[in-house]
């Protein structure tokens, strides 16, 4: 397969105002897609158009609006909503594909451009390359009497509120919790506290004041810090931190301790299994804590691991037909109620098996026993490329030769930024945090 020059693991990401997040490009890839998704295949003539905070979605909302229009495609926009909330609605309103502007975690300075096909899934490499493929060529509008219009879906949040209660069982009461939601200043400062609010919790809400340049600045699943505060100091029973575009979440249990995306796998696994409501193996990645591993293996079931990123995540679990998985970042995909990570209806999830058990969130993750693990990240420039570097291999190999049968290394480029990740797991913490560092100056000293 050809490489691709634009689309890395989740869409098109970079700094705004950089190529190729220019007003000028995103105009011509709103074009583009029209071209390829939006005049063929399932579902009306539409395409739906959501964003987070960011203060250059305005621009670019407009120059997809733009594009979309002039491949006479009908553009829908639902303003600032979560990611998974475009998923859905894809679906819901039978629309030809949705368009997310975000750069997830990112900070304001960059933005990007994610894609769900008419199913409310990621775009396959195939069809990526065929709108790369449809940018190279030279933009032509259509005939006066085709373009597309343009609309707002002024009821895009209550659609999206109300999907997401449908993910909770009716018996199931949420009055007696006291929940601290910190919304990463993103897409979720709205929707997230209203619609913990309106299944009976007693909510805090941190985070939920954007002003286009404060999105995961200090707040959200990346910076759990200030969630973690205001949860001992309000006596919280839990803190549910979203990133900035909603899609994953970390959380903060009642006695201050961080819980991630491997901790809340396992609570949610064993809810869904004693509800009976599991199906097959539980699915995390290469970058999963060897502690998640054994806890599923536990419970009695299935544990398999895929590659980085929620589109390796679901295509395990679409191949296997199983229901949940997830990556410890907080991408958690419960693959019966939705097609995509959702902070919020995960949290949903653990919320119930809180209830449903009677137990805090410490006392449900307990079984999870971490085998230390060191996480690195080493800035890289535009053009790195592991493949050129014989060095780093080699070092690769001396450390997984060290480590032997009782720990794991892992070295991957981010796909969503200019970063190469160090991932060193092991039963010594000193060790394993040497021989990262070991592994991170290889690195560096190729980029000097």
């Amino acid at each position: 397969m050809a490489l691709k020059k634009y689309f890395g693991t989740d869409g098109i990401r970079g700094r705004v105002g950089d190529h190729p997040i220019t007003p000028e490009f995103i105009l011509k890839l709103g074009w583009a897609v029209g071209r390829v998704l939006g005049t063929r295949g399932s579902g009306e003539n539409k395409i739906l158009v959501g964003k987070d905070t960011r203060v250059s979605g305005y621009m670019f909302e407009s120059a997809l609006e733009a594009g979309l229009s002039s491949a006479g495609v009908n553009v829908h926009l639902l303003g600032p909503l979560p990611t998974p909330a475009i998923a859905y609605l894809t679906r819901k309103l039978n629309a030809r594909a949705g368009i997310v502007i975000s750069a997830s975690h990112n900070m304001f300075e960059d933005n990007g451009i994610k894609f769900f096909s008419h199913d409310g899934i990621k775009l396959s490499d195939e069809v990526e390359l065929e709108i790369e493929t449809e940018l190279e060529g030279i933009q032509k509008v259509v005939e006066p009497h085709l373009l597309g219009k343009a609309s707002r879906v002024l009821s895009a949040s209550d659609d999206y509120i109300k999907f997401c209660k449908q993910t909770v069982i009716a018996k199931y009461s949420f009055s007696d919790l006291k929940v601290v939601v910190d919304c990463a200043h993103g897409a979720g400062y709205l929707v997230g506290p209203n619609l913990l609010s309106d299944l009976g919790c007693n909510v805090v809400s941190i985070g939920n004041e954007p002003n286009g340049f404060n999105i995961n600045d200090g707040f959200g699943s990346t910076n759990p810090e200030a969630l973690r505060r205001t949860v001992l100091m309000e006596g919280a029973d839990i803190g549910i931190a979203l990133d900035g575009d909603g899609d994953r979440v970390i959380m903060v249990d009642e006695s201050g301790a961080v819980v991630d995306g491997d901790d809340i796998i396992f609570v949610i696994a064993h809810f869904r299994q004693k509800l009976g409501r599991l199906r097959g193996s539980v699915v995390g990645t290469t970058m999963s804590n060897l502690g998640l591993e054994e806890a599923i293996l536990g419970l009695g079931l299935g544990f398999e691991r895929s590659g980085v990123g929620d589109r390796c995540v679901l295509e395990k679990l679409r191949d296997g037909g199983w229901s949940l998985g997830g990556e410890p970042s907080g991408h958690i995909i419960c693959h019966d109620l939705t097609t995509t990570g959702d902070g919020l209806v995960s949290s949903l999830q653990v919320l119930q098996a809180m209830v449903e058990s009677g137990l805090s969130l410490s006392e449900l993750r307990k079984p999870v026993k971490k085998i230390p693990q060191v996480l690195l990240n080493v800035e890289v420039s535009e053009e790195f490329s592991l493949a050129q570097f014989p060095k780093i291999h080699r070092e690769l190999n001396r450390i997984s030769s060290t480590l032997g049968t009782s720990g794991r290394v892992l070295l991957r480029e981010s796909g969503t930024e200019p970063v190469v990740r160090i991932m060193v797991e092991g039963p010594d913490r000193q060790g394993i945090t040497s021989l990262a560092t070991d592994l991170a100056s290889v690195v560096e000293s190729t980029e000097s």
